[in-house]
């Protein structure tokens, strides 16, 4: 089975992020992933990612809807290489329609760099969007954006 962090990712995130009742601890969550045929590297790989995130989200407790107005995010020769222009003009886009504001930009940024994923696609970004958007805004809204994001595309949002 050739699976990524992002492929487990998604897994939790399909599998526990709008189930209201059932929370698992990391034990349980680990050997459910095993039995589901994922790595146990990968599975390590994918909680320290979740951590990190969580970290992220800490450090900025800031409110979400706050936004930096009129700024330029210049990306640098790393992150143009592995954020291709589609993907760069997709954050673009969604900070100019509010989905996102520059601190869950950066978040996004962060995360995508840290899943070690190429190239990077579209999908892989609107997964990573959904799963910063989620932590960062303890899941407000979310239903909505999940729909326009990965249901609908970024038509949804402007529109």
């Amino acid at each position: 089975m050739k699976e990524s962090v992002l492929d487990i990712l998604i897994y939790l995130f399909e599998n526990y992020m709008f189930d209201d009742g059932y929370e698992p601890d990391q034990e349980t969550l680990v050997l459910e992933l095993s039995q589901a045929g994922f790595d146990s590297g990968m599975i390590d790989q994918a909680f320290d990612w979740l951590e990190n995130l969580a970290a992220l989200c800490e450090e900025h407790p800031e409110d979400f809807t706050s936004t930096v107005g009129g700024s330029i995010r210049h990306y640098t020769p790393e992150e143009a290489e592995y954020l291709n222009t589609e993907a760069r003009g997709l954050l673009l886009s969604l900070e100019q329609c509010g989905v996102l504001n520059p601190i869950s930009r950066e978040m996004v940024i962060d995360q995508l760099l840290a899943l070690g994923v190429e190239p990077v696609e579209i999908d892989h970004i609107k997964w990573v969007i959904l799963m910063v958007l989620s932590n960062y805004t303890g899941g407000e809204g979310m239903s909505e954006l999940t729909e326009s994001l990965v249901l609908d595309g970024l038509h949804a949002c402007i529109h």
